[in-house]
């Protein structure tokens, strides 16, 4: 029974992002997401914007980065691939950070900000870090971005983080 645990507890997500809008639906690689979700199974989980791409089936998709030196690892967890004439994902954008049981977004000096409810974070490479919670809602670049993306967390359902916790 604890090893059938320990495996769940590794392969189910952390939390998730949900894209809201066809924009950010487009902008996400195929590999990365499903229907309109991407899965996220570690912290900190990074995004940022994919320069390398191609268009594949009529679809931007990133093409093969050089690989780097053994047991590096890339800049980013998800790379968004930003199809507008103005740019609006940096190339290191933002972050999802999980301390103490909370969780967290900060904006890694990116030039456009980050938007999430009513606060703007970053833009002109400033940065900063705001308390997120389920249900929140991130912009990714300048005000009226299309880059929508909802914070989805499991907390409340994380029964077998704790193996005390079933039985």
């Amino acid at each position: 029974m604890d090893e059938k645990l320990t495996i769940l507890k590794n392969h189910l997500p952390k939390a998730m992002l949900k894209a809201l809008t066809p924009e950010a639906i487009s902008a996400t690689p195929s590999t990365y997401i499903d229907g309109d979700l991407i899965t996220i199974m570690n912290f900190p989980f990074k995004v940022g914007r994919e320069s390398r791409v191609a268009k594949i089936k009529g679809r931007l998709e990133p093409v093969d980065r050089p690989k780097k030196d053994v047991g590096s690892k890339p800049n980013n967890d998800l790379y968004l691939m930003d199809s507008g004439h103005l740019l609006n994902i940096s190339r290191e954008h933002f972050q999802i950070e999980q301390r103490k049981g909370e969780y967290y977004l900060t904006d890694r000096g990116s030039a456009c900000g980050t938007k999430l409810r009513d606060i703007t974070l970053g833009g002109e490479d400033t940065g900063g870090t705001v308390k997120l919670q389920d249900g929140d809602v991130i912009g990714v670049g300048a005000k009226g971005t299309p880059y929508l993306f909802q914070f989805v967390s499991f907390d409340e359902y994380r029964i077998i983080r704790d193996k005390d916790a079933v039985g």
